[in-house]
């Protein structure tokens, strides 16, 4: 049974008076992922989150560890302070604006609150980004698994990471799953030990929607065997499922009368719906779909998203499907085959 809305309420009063009035003008009273896991992240507890996506899990580990950095004020070190890692660059970059929105806010009402930097490393970034976060180091660091390992193994890089004291996992069960994963939590382990080397502890705060058998993830996040707080709120949401079949006998291969009415299909629930995801088994397919539905809807109401997209359309695609989910009225498609590193 979810929380009074007056006990959600009162988990603010333990953040900085600036923050937790602008969560509450912004966001109302916390959500369940929020008002469970921040006393156990405040009290320095490696914690797994299991929650539907939407439910403001991200920000229930971010908004602690923003906290932590801007109590410091003026104060606040010139070093490293929390990592994001996330298996998905599309998701790096997401989080990252969404990270400068409310941090800008933040300082628009308390101008005396430090400025936090936040940067973004992953295979996308060029090289003398890369060169120069070495050079003014972030606080906030967003990577993905690679990054992190190549960061490992560089003086530099070790340096930079051995002042850290938060690493946020998000997606956990998209690495659980294979050889990604074993490598991602050898890097890890080395991670901790890296700040334990410097005095330090490294808390792990790991984030996922789908992860079952979940103490086999904590596991993958903090070690086997060692202690990790859990906080499940379910990973299901009310679905409303129906399998759509072309009235057209089946065959082997589509023909040209199955494809004119399927395409006609998506766009009767295209328009039915504020935005529409289309998923395909192949990048090709994805850009054929694409294609197709822009000469029925528009090409500026529909993209495709793959992982052979150059940086800047990969970009352009989730920045004009994140417009089109924050206003009601519009309607767009995102053509997408598969998650890619």
């Amino acid at each position: 049974m979810p929380a009074p809305r007056r006990y959600r309420a009162r988990v603010l009063e333990a953040f900085h008076p600036t923050i937790a009035s602008w969560f509450r003008e912004r966001l109302g009273a916390p959500s369940s992922p929020q008002q469970q896991g921040w006393p156990r992240i405040a009290a320095g507890l490696d914690v797994l989150i299991a929650a539907p996506t939407g439910s403001g899990k991200t920000l229930a580990a971010f908004l602690h560890a923003l906290d932590a950095l801007l109590r410091l004020g003026q104060a606040l070190p010139n070093t490293l302070q929390v990592v994001y890692v996330s298996p998905l660059k599309a998701l790096a970059n997401d989080v990252q604006k969404n990270l400068q929105q409310p941090l800008a806010e933040l300082r628009a009402r308390d101008p005396s609150l430090p400025e936090v930097r936040v940067a973004v490393r992953s295979g996308d970034t060029p090289a003398a980004e890369r060169a120069a976060m070495l050079k003014v180091v972030p606080h906030i660091l967003v990577t993905t698994p690679e990054s992190l390992y190549i960061l490992l193994t560089t003086v530099r890089g070790r340096a930079m990471l051995g002042n850290a004291r938060t690493l946020i996992v998000d997606e956990v069960h998209a690495l659980a799953s294979g050889k990604r994963g074993s490598h991602f939590a050898l890097s890890v382990e080395r991670f901790a030990h890296l700040v334990q080397q410097q005095g330090g502890r490294l808390q792990r705060i790991g984030l996922s929607a789908t992860q079952r058998p979940i103490e086999d993830t904590a596991g993958l996040l903090v070690g086997r065997d060692r202690p990790c707080a859990i906080v499940d709120i379910g990973h299901r949401r009310a679905l409303d499922l129906a399998v759509e079949v072309p009235g057209a006998p089946l065959d082997t291969v589509c023909g040209g009368e199955h494809w004119t009415e399927i395409f006609g299909r998506v766009h009767t629930l295209i328009g039915e719906h504020k935005t529409t995801l289309v998923f395909t088994n192949t990048r090709k397919m994805a850009e054929r779909v694409a294609a197709r539905l822009g000469e029925l809807l528009g090409k500026e109401q529909v993209t495709s998203h793959h992982g052979s997209l150059s940086k800047a359309r990969r970009l352009d695609a989730e920045q004009r499907l994140s417009l089109r989910l924050s206003h009601d009225s519009c309607t767009s498609f995102l053509g997408n085959c598969e998650s890619t590193p």
